[in-house]
């Protein structure tokens, strides 16, 4: 797990300010920078267990997929958070080129014009005080936040799903409501 978050970090750092990025390459890095930590951790628990193969990948998957709907919500926060509630700068995603869901939904939209602001404000990060809210804007007009947090439950879904082989108990209603 170690090994694989590193390789994430690192993938998220050549992803970065780079426009280019795809759907598939931003799963990848979130898969390998938050979503494996998540997974080792479920799947520990089977195995120090003895529960078997099965229940091990099952808590694997599951851990894998709540890791990738923590991380999507992180960064849907990131546009869409109370700074004060949230205890965090919101913002911060973008002030630092990284790429990710709500920016690259945007992006795949965006006019010709709507482009230069990203290549200026996320390629080559020269922004201004006004460009958070410009961004956020272009964001809301292309449903980034809608279509992230959309990918948050699907993957929510997806992760309570894996849980269906382990019998009804307080651990695993602690898990589906994770």
């Amino acid at each position: 797990a170690s090994a694989i978050i590193a390789e994430g970090e690192v993938h998220q750092w050549m992803t970065t300010n780079d426009l280019e990025t795809s759907l598939e390459a931003y799963l990848e890095v979130i898969e390998a920078k938050t979503a494996a930590l998540f997974a080792a951790a479920c799947e520990v628990g089977a195995v120090v267990s003895d529960a078997g193969p099965e229940k091990e990948q099952a808590l694997r998957n599951y851990g894998t997929y709540l890791g990738v709907a923590f991380q999507l919500v992180d960064d849907l926060l990131d546009y869409s958070a109370d700074q004060v509630a949230l205890g965090k700068t919101i913002g911060d995603d973008f002030r630092e080129g990284k790429m990710t869901l709500p920016i690259i939904t945007a992006i795949q939209s965006a006019t010709p014009e709507e482009k230069e602001f990203w290549q200026r404000t996320v390629g080559e990060t020269e922004q201004t005080s006004e460009d958070f809210d410009h961004a956020l804007a272009l964001v809301n007009k292309y449903k980034g936040l809608e279509t992230t947090r959309q990918s948050a439950i699907d993957y929510t879904v997806k992760a309570k799903d894996c849980l269906n082989q382990f019998e009804d108990s307080y651990v695993k209603t602690c898990l589906l409501e994770l």
